[in-house]
């Protein structure tokens, strides 16, 4: 049985069909089970609990050979990132160990580093989590993505938005800085792949798509495939903080001034080959994320 966290999500759902297509038994920790009726149509068991609820972790892990934790936020108040990521995140670790639990799978972000971890609470939060895992004693695999794009969710809804609507396209500082993004689906593979693969123990893989291009190509590229013509602005980052500062107000903010300073910070790219190298999966181009999307 495995035990995933976070499978109402944008990825959790890719990971959750990917898993019970390959025929494994999976359950899923979920707060809402009005809201994971997609999971239990697939076949997965369902527990009703919170990941900040030790005793909910508890019933969720018993049984379980494998655990995929998936559960983080990106805005909030400090204390926010350390109670749903960080000391959930241990109380996880915990439960799984004296479970038994044979391989704990860890979802953190690319940009994650020991020189970075202070930098803003999201990366702390993920380092944090990074390093339970790592002195747990279980077996585990930890992956960083970088951007992750997919046609129901995740940011690059968000970027179509505003590229659709907005009337020039506000590109951060220079546009020169570099990402990396992986479809969707080729991280829900690389997950479920990573429950067996020995070769995967024990080791932390960055994780991107086949295309590395700078924020003015991708954006170039984004209103390409839409057909959208209008002109691109560059912004100071200093410029979005005001911006950044009310828009942090809203339930689901589309700007955070945590979020500019990871921009800021550098590129959002992989440093080495050891996923391609390990796991030698199939990887699909930026273009064709685009038009997927778009469909």
């Amino acid at each position: 049985m495995i035990l995933v966290t976070g499978g109402t999500g944008f990825i959790g759902p890719k990971i959750v069909h990917k898993l019970r297509a390959e025929g494994r038994e999976v359950r899923c920790l979920v707060r809402d089970r009005g809201k994971a009726r997609q999971l239990e149509n697939w076949g997965c068991e369902l527990v009703e609990g919170d990941v900040t609820d030790r005793s909910s972790l508890v019933r969720a892990v018993a049984g379980c050979d494998t655990v995929i934790h998936l559960v983080a936020i990106i805005a909030g108040r400090p204390r926010d990132f350390e109670r749903v990521m960080e000391h959930a995140t241990r109380d996880l670790v915990d439960v799984s160990r004296a479970a038994g639990v044979r391989r704990f799978v860890l979802m953190s972000a690319l940009g994650v580093t020991e020189a970075t971890r202070d930098l803003v609470p999201y990366y702390h939060a993920k380092w944090e989590m990074e390093l339970a895992v790592r002195e747990s004693g279980l077996e585990h695999v930890i992956f960083r993505p970088s951007f992750v794009f997919g046609s129901d969710g995740g940011v690059l809804q968000r970027f179509t938005r505003i590229a659709r609507w907005s009337p020039v396209t506000p590109i951060v500082g220079s546009g020169r800085q570099r990402l990396q993004p992986i479809w969707v689906d080729d991280v829900a593979a690389y997950v479920a792949a990573s429950v067996d693969k020995p070769e995967a123990a024990n080791r932390t893989f960055e994780i991107g798509g086949p295309d590395v291009v700078t924020w003015n190509e991708f954006w170039q590229r984004l209103k390409r495939s839409r057909g959208i013509r209008r002109p691109s602005v560059h912004v100071p980052p200093g410029l979005l903080r005001p911006q950044a500062v009310l828009l942090e107000r809203l339930p689901n903010p589309p700007l955070t001034r945590d979020q500019l300073t990871m921009l800021e910070a550098g590129d959002n790219v992989v440093s080495d080959a050891a996923a391609v190298e390990t796991f030698k999966l199939p990887l699909v181009p930026l273009d064709d994320q685009l038009r997927r999307a778009a469909a």
